[in-house]
């Protein structure tokens, strides 16, 4: 390599993007947008009825609550950017912004992998020990628990920047693909990157791979507890339980797809970054709205107090 090249600091990433076809393009803007919307939407609605309906106060809608803030806040890293530079030809991206964007992801899906930890803890609880679940899921418990998935996230996240920020960037500055993440950004580095790309698997991958198959043994656990011993409000248990299988499933699936293996880029990897990115955020409400018959009555009542107080 020229002398003079390890010496000059990449200040852009160019975009590649999800493709070149322009009137694709026009028509994945119009599509994503939607996604975002409905994502914004059925999100905040969510969190307005958690906040608002006193039928909802409980430690499972006080975490459903959480998780919807925290799939706003995910969505609102990459899926901004991606519908800004979907009409443009010429994408980019400056060095700290890929930087801040590769931190804040990292941070908030960090946050949500943790949260669906706490999250099935909290169904181990209610079904292991219900006459003492209000007593140990406790208001200070719940915060307590909340406030440990966004230590974690951002835990997580700032071991993975501290590692890229000390690789030097010197040329090419070509990401293929329409957001800065760690397994495209790793290798544009000018140097050899095998311990820190065995360390962000550590980190990312085999982390995602450890807590996959401790929440699976945790529902089994849990799926076993309602068949057999739940008498009572078995339905509605096995309908939560299932909701939370579903998006154990629709987040983790893809991060062990993108994160546990080798850094190299594969043709499907856009495609499940956009399912991971875009979609996963708009399907956990609407997998929980679906499944939840309490959740849909309060949205309803929601609805119903808005249309009422627009009406006065």
């Amino acid at each position: 390599m020229n002398p003079e090249n390890i010496t000059r600091r990449v200040k852009e990433f160019q975009l590649v993007g999800l493709t070149a076809n322009r009137s694709l393009q026009y028509i994945l803007f119009m599509v994503f947008f939607t996604v975002c919307v409905t994502t914004w939407f059925g999100n905040l609605t969510i969190i307005t009825a958690v906040i608002t309906d006193h039928r909802l106060r409980s430690p499972m809608y006080f975490l459903l609550g959480n998780l919807a803030f925290i799939d706003l806040s995910e969505s609102s890293v990459t899926v901004p950017k991606m519908l800004w530079d979907l009409p443009l030809r010429h994408k980019v991206i400056s060095f700290g912004g890929c930087m801040a964007q590769m931190f804040f992801f990292h941070f908030t899906g960090g946050a949500v992998v943790f949260l669906l930890m706490v999250m099935a803890l909290d169904r181990y609880v209610a079904i292991h020990k219900p006459l003492q679940y209000f007593t140990i899921m406790n208001p200070g418990m719940c915060v307590g628990l909340v406030a440990g998935a966004w230590v974690g996230g951002f835990v997580h996240s700032l071991v993975q920047i501290v590692l890229m920020a000390r690789l030097p960037f010197c040329g090419p500055n070509v990401l293929d693909n329409y957001y800065c993440d760690v397994p495209q950004v790793i290798k544009l580095a000018c140097t050899d990157t095998f311990v820190v790309e065995l360390l962000m698997f550590s980190n990312s991958g085999l982390l995602t791979i450890i807590i996959f198959i401790a929440l699976v043994v945790s529902y089994t656990i849990i799926l076993v507890k309602i068949r057999v011993h739940v008498t009572e409000g078995k339905k509605k248990a096995l309908s939560t339980c299932g909701a939370q299988i579903t998006v154990v499933c629709i987040h983790f699936v893809p991060c062990i797809f993108i994160y546990a293996r080798p850094f190299q880029t594969f043709s499907g990897d856009k495609a499940l970054s956009a399912l991971y990115t875009v979609l996963t955020p708009m399907l956990n409400p609407l997998i929980y709205t679906l499944r939840n018959t309490e959740m849909k009555n309060a949205i309803r009542r929601l609805l119903k107090r808005s249309v009422s107080s627009e009406r006065n």
